[in-house]
């Protein structure tokens, strides 16, 4: 047990929402005791309640939430940077090549030790990650996270058409593996499972029914796919799927759209999609960099609020610029002021958006996200910028970056980084 002493910023609440949903404490501290958050606020009143603990002096540093992407690819670790292409040949010039690699275990388990260290250097302690097509390298994933004390949610990634044939799979082969893999791993050590189609156009209906059958099977399992993200694939799936009338029925017809769900992208929505993806509870991963980086679009984030459809902030990697959520909130901001229907975005929605939102979109508002007492013990020590206000001092460390500023990372009150 020990008390922690910086600046402290949170947000507790949802500042689309409410107001004053930021706290900040600008002498604070934070109570740590067996990995739980017991207290936040100013070390004045933290010290007179806990009298007796040790105090690590970190006055000049800022302490924030553990950061949560709710989109990340662990294959795609060494393919960041593949400009100059739109969504569908990325896949085939870039990605899905390099996705092949993971057939071989050890490759793997290389790259999922430096993904791994990639989310701690960048302050991310909790991660919606699309996994890989190979059993073994969902191993080495989950294995790797574990021993790191990081918190993933993850799955084995199906398809069976329409990709090179080392990613395929028949649907009775994946159900089999994706029943191994949750009986391994779900609810262990941190880890959660997350059922994953790649994306509808590479799933035929057998293969979105399996994945229907294992949500049913296991009602605390994720779902996650893609889905609404380059025109192009949108032509694809509607010739895929002529009974379909738009993109999220093909999902809406094998019981995949929930409030587990996570579906990424999401840019050309149609307005009814919004108000199913609302009713059902299903949250959009917003990925502003890869969004930009493909040419796909700009997310229409007004037309979400209008609708009351949830979303948080993900790196997408690779076709995202790197692993920063800092960085990625940033490219938010930037692109929301020139978006069709412009949003001025505070630095408490940002923040918001990159920890409290995907701890939600996740199912663990009970646990991360915030500095509530009683949740883990997850936090970012990072060189304090100046600011005359706390929304000026956030504003200030969102648009300075993130990695090379970070001093520590804790995750479960454990160092993971620093």
């Amino acid at each position: 047990m020990e008390i922690l002493r910086a600046a402290v910023l949170h947000t507790p609440r949802n500042p689309f929402l409410e107001d004053n949903a930021l706290e900040c404490y600008v002498d604070g501290a934070l109570a740590v005791e067996s990995g739980v958050i017991a207290a936040a606020g100013d070390f004045a009143g933290i010290r007179a309640r806990y009298p007796e603990w040790p105090v690590r002096d970190r006055r000049g540093s800022v302490l924030l939430p553990g950061l949560v992407d709710t989109h990340v690819h662990f294959p795609q670790t060494r393919i960041i940077g593949g400009l100059g292409l739109s969504l569908l040949d990325w896949l085939n010039q870039h990605a899905l090549p390099e996705e092949a690699f993971f057939a071989e275990a050890n490759y793997a388990r290389i790259v999922a030790h430096h993904f791994v260290q990639e989310l701690v250097r960048h302050g991310t302690t909790t991660a919606l990650v699309f996994g890989a097509h190979f059993p073994a390298a969902m191993d080495a994933l989950f294995e790797t996270a574990a021993l790191a004390g990081l918190r993933i949610v993850s799955g084995l990634v199906v398809s069976d058409r329409l990709l090179p044939d080392a990613l395929l799979q028949s649907p009775e082969k994946a159900y089999a593996a994706n029943k191994s893999l949750i009986a391994r791993w779900h609810g262990t050590s941190g880890m959660r499972y997350a059922v994953t189609p790649r994306f509808a156009l590479s799933c035929s209906e057998g293969m979105l029914e399996m994945c229907g059958a294992l949500l049913a099977e296991h009602p605390d399992v994720l779902f996650q796919t893609h889905i609404n993200e380059n025109r192009q694939e949108l032509a694809g799936v509607r010739s895929a799927f002529p009974w379909a009338a738009d993109y999220l029925a093909v999902y809406d017809r094998f019981q995949l759209t929930g409030s587990r769900s996570v579906f990424a992208h999401n840019v050309h929505a149609s307005q009814e999609e919004l108000h199913r993806l609302s009713a059902a509870g299903a949250t959009v991963a917003h990925c502003p960099s890869s969004n930009a980086a493909l040419g796909s679009g700009i997310f229409p984030m007004a037309r979400h609020l209008a609708a009351n459809v949830r979303f948080a902030l993900g790196t997408d990697v690779g076709a995202g610029t790197g692993f920063g959520m800092l960085k990625e909130a940033l490219q938010c901001y930037l692109l929301q002021r020139v978006a069709p229907e412009p949003l001025v975005l505070s630095p408490a929605q940002l923040l918001y958006l990159a920890t409290r939102a995907g701890a939600e979109a996740l199912g663990l508002a009970g646990e991360a996200g915030d500095f509530t007492p009683g949740k883990s013990a997850d936090y970012i020590v990072r060189k304090a910028p100046l600011g005359e206000s706390p929304e000026k001092m956030l504003g200030a460390l969102i648009t300075s970056g993130d990695a090379p500023a970070i001093e520590e990372v804790w995750a479960r009150g454990r160092k993971v980084f620093g």
